[in-house]
């Protein structure tokens, strides 16, 4: 209910050029399927150990570094301590689950493809492109991290975009995502050009773009967007620090970035004021 208008199925799909450091969905930036460890759901049955082919389970815990991602660990998993995070699916497969959930869209709803970066899979194409064959509304969440025969492809699949600025300070951008600002905005300006309907997502992160220069750029960026639907701002939250742990990560949760109330109020006063 937060990925678009309406009751929506959300997608995520595998796999973002991007590493920011306060993902809130890091179990998606690698494109591989992965393990997910809940250690607080762990009893100590030993089940794993015996499934495991590879002995990555043992006594002194879980060693990635051995795991081949076969999931007999996970299917033998009576607590649900263990699971498969990631699989291949087609883009029938895919809108099968989709279908099942028509019921609850509604005039507003439809289908959403969020990540990772799901611009990053040429194949989200051709699934925007069936979505539109049936009927289904779509949304695309991403931060424009895509080459331009995608991105142009997509526009005209793509009832909204769901644009993430991370920042638009250029050091601050490469320093805090690993990537340049530059390909983004570029990407942006194609596609506004080619015609899309554009909602910006901001998030807001205590001490590093809580400050007026940063707000006077996003509002510049939302004046030149033709088809502009508004923009949000979102605080910074904490807890995607536990779901690094999940695959086997430290905890990434920083409390001191998160924004207080007025700041993210603040935010939308002057951003607002300046559109």
């Amino acid at each position: 209910m937060h990925d678009g208008p309406g009751v929506r199925t959300t997608v995520f799909l595998k796999g973002c050029p991007l590493h920011c450091e306060w993902c809130h969905n890091p179990e998606t930036q690698s494109p591989d399927p992965e393990i997910l460890f809940y250690k607080n759901k762990c009893i100590g049955c030993g089940n794993c150990v015996n499934a495991c082919p590879v002995g990555a389970h043992g006594a002194d815990g879980f060693d990635r570094k051995r795991c081949v991602i076969c999931a007999s660990c996970a299917e033998a998993c009576p607590t649900g301590a263990l699971e498969l995070c990631g699989a291949d699916m087609t883009v029938g497969e895919i809108l099968k689950t989709a279908e099942r959930d028509r019921a609850f869209y509604g005039d507003a709803g439809g289908v959403t493809l969020s990540g990772g970066e799901p611009l990053a899979q040429k194949n989200a194409v051709a699934l925007l492109e069936a979505c539109r064959d049936v009927g289904l509304s779509t949304v695309v969440d991403t931060c424009g991290y895509a080459d331009r025969e995608t991105l142009l492809s997509a526009v005209p699949l793509t009832d909204l975009f769901l644009w993430d600025v991370k920042d638009t300070d250029e050091d601050r951008h490469e320093k805090y995502t690993g990537a340049p600002l530059e390909p983004m905005i570029e990407s942006l300006n194609i596609a506004n050009e080619a015609g899309a309907r554009i909602r910006l997502r901001c998030i807001l992160i205590n001490g590093v773009n809580t400050d007026e220069e940063h707000y006077g750029r996003l509002a510049n960026i939302a004046r030149n967007i033709k088809n502009f639907d508004g923009i949000d701002l979102i605080p910074y939250h904490a807890y995607a620090g536990t779901k690094a742990t999940f695959v086997g990560r430290n905890d990434s949760g920083r409390a001191d970035w998160i924004p207080t109330a007025e700041q993210v109020a603040r935010a939308n006063r002057i951003i607002r004021g300046l559109l």
